[in-house]
């Protein structure tokens, strides 16, 4: 996986150096144990017009990309598969992560380190979703111009810069 930008090189290094150290990646109690966990987000672009689907996160409090903590055993590209399942309805196919972030959550499950891999998945925003609204207050495909006009504070804090590396790629 390229890096988008020193900030991601620099959270893949730290992830790295992470992982060479621990055999512990795994949230094993909520919200917190252990501090520092892997994350899967994945995040439906609609294949017609680029629009991406983020939902309001209830704990968080953001607009995010929908998913969820990496279960024990579990390859990360398999709890986005289920996530976006469990969480949306929908069966998508996933590929390689697009990008990664070391982020210290914020709202209800603040003080914690997730380590994020963010899958891209096509799919047809015309598609039924079934959104978890026990996780999510709002579901919204977002285009790129409401995406340019929206408050930058109400996302997650490195959504831009994956925006940025998704139509890179």
């Amino acid at each position: 996986m390229a890096t988008a930008d020193p900030v991601e090189a620099e959270h893949r290094a730290d992830t790295l150096a992470w992982l060479a150290g621990t055999t512990d990646v795994y949230r094993r109690i909520k919200p917190d144990t252990p501090a520092r966990h892997l994350v899967s987000y994945v995040v439906p672009v609609d294949r017609h017009d680029g629009s991406v689907l983020l939902v309001d996160h209830v704990n968080a409090g953001l607009w995010l990309p929908p998913g969820g903590h990496v279960e024990p055993g579990e390859d990360p590209a398999e709890t986005a598969r289920r996530e976006a399942f469990e969480e949306l309805g929908l069966e998508v196919v996933v590929g390689e992560p697009l990008f990664i972030t070391v982020t210290t959550t914020v709202g209800i499950d603040r003080g914690h380190t997730d380590v994020s891999l963010w899958y891209a998945v096509a799919v047809d925003k015309n598609q039924r979703l079934v959104a978890d609204d026990r996780e999510f207050t709002a579901t919204r495909w977002w285009s790129a111009q409401e995406l340019r006009n929206a408050d930058p504070d109400r996302f997650d804090p490195h959504f831009g810069r994956f925006l940025r590396k998704l139509q890179l790629s």
